[in-house]
């Protein structure tokens, strides 16, 4: 087998790609995103996953509507522990050995996140899932995975969005917008793109870090840019 583009990747994937058409948990949107891993490790690729909880519950939305804010925040990462819950059960039916680590441990249930365990586990082949975001309010899920891909020392994140990459324009509203195969962090900057939230991008650009954008739910995507295939996806470097 070639060796992979990327040897270690973190996976952030939304928690609307868990959910149904009114949210919750939907067990084949589940097994979908569970095939996704299932790609990745099948490429010989090192994988850890970060999942949104959008499916449940927004802290921000939360705070919206008047909730306070650290409470509501700490209600989103709980419900992050609940989509890892979920996530490994349908790796483990796939026959892939998976672990959680979460920001908010719960004795027997939801163990710490320790960096060092993360690496050892990825190394021999275990899907790691990080759970409850960085454990503080105001800290959102894409920040986590900027986070802990550098903690893990991850060669790139990978965020599974709806749309096949990063674009000059929405393409849902501008049919004519032009994609980016390839794109810089200064490039992104100029051009006002939100890959992922300021503090995210932020992490990435300092560390050097690439993104890869890509759309979920398009079976051979993932394979194809793992072996250094850009067509359906967007690369963002230095």
């Amino acid at each position: 087998m070639p060796q992979p583009y990327f040897s270690r990747i973190l996976l952030k994937i939304s928690g609307e790609a868990l959910g149904g058409p009114h949210g919750g948990l939907d067990p084949a949107a589940i097994a979908k995103s569970a095939s996704l891993v299932a790609e990745a490790i099948a490429c010989g690729t090192q994988v850890a996953v970060i999942i949104g909880a959008g499916n449940l519950f927004r802290g921000l939305a939360g705070s919206r509507q008047g909730m306070d804010r650290v409470g509501a925040d700490y209600m989103g990462m709980l419900a992050t522990c609940m989509n890892a819950l979920a996530m490994r059960d349908a790796l483990q039916t796939l026959s892939l050995p998976a672990e959680i680590q979460s920001a908010l441990p719960i004795a027997g249930v939801l163990p710490p996140f320790d960096y060092r365990e993360a690496e050892r586990l990825l190394s021999q082949g275990t899907v790691v899932l990080f759970a409850a975001g960085t454990g503080h309010p105001f800290f959102s899920t894409d920040t986590t995975a900027a986070l802990r891909a550098l903690e893990i020392r991850a060669q790139a994140v990978f965020k599974a969005t709806k749309v096949d990459g990063i674009y000059d324009a929405d393409p849902v509203l501008h049919p004519e917008a032009v994609r980016f195969p390839k794109l810089s962090y200064d490039k992104a900057l100029a051009l006002h793109l939100k890959v992922m939230d300021a503090n995210a991008f932020a992490l990435c650009q300092e560390n050097h870090l690439p993104m890869v954008v890509f759309k979920a739910g398009q079976e051979g995507v993932l394979r194809e840019i793992l072996s250094g295939n850009f067509q359906h996806g967007t690369l963002v470097t230095e």
